[in-house]
């Protein structure tokens, strides 16, 4: 199912860890609704960085997936509401953050964090606005 131009909803619940183990990570209707609203920030996103593509590393997770990755009970991957994005045809995900962080209001991102573990970094946004 095409979310936006640029997402469809397989690219925003695929996850290598649910197949491996087997988890059916389908979004509920409600989770769908919000995946739409997240891809459509996401579009504006990659309009914002110059049209590059974005790829979707972690997007919906069922609370099942959630707990297998090691997610936080209160995530907002759980409702739809958030992912996080690579885009190496504008730089690094630093660079991404720091490109996107004095335009999150206008944006319609509600949460914006640079994450690094070992040498894996990347964005997470989230939807979700307080």
């Amino acid at each position: 199912m095409q979310l936006t131009q640029h997402f469809t909803l397989a690219e925003l619940v695929a996850s290598a860890k649910a197949r491996e183990l087997g988890i059916d990570n389908t979004p509920t209707p409600e989770a769908v609704a919000r995946l739409r609203a997240t891809a459509e920030v996401l579009e504006r996103i990659r309009a914002t960085l110059g049209d590059v593509p974005i790829n979707v590393t972690s997007g919906y997770r069922c609370r099942a997936l959630n707990a297998a990755v090691g997610g936080v009970t209160s995530s907002d991957h759980t409702t739809g509401q958030a992912a996080d994005i690579v885009a190496p045809g504008y730089g690094t995900p630093l660079q991404i953050a720091r490109a996107l962080a004095p335009k999150v209001s206008a944006l319609g991102i509600g949460q914006l964090i640079y994450e690094r573990i070992g040498k894996k970094a990347w964005v997470h946004i989230s939807t979700r606005v307080p």
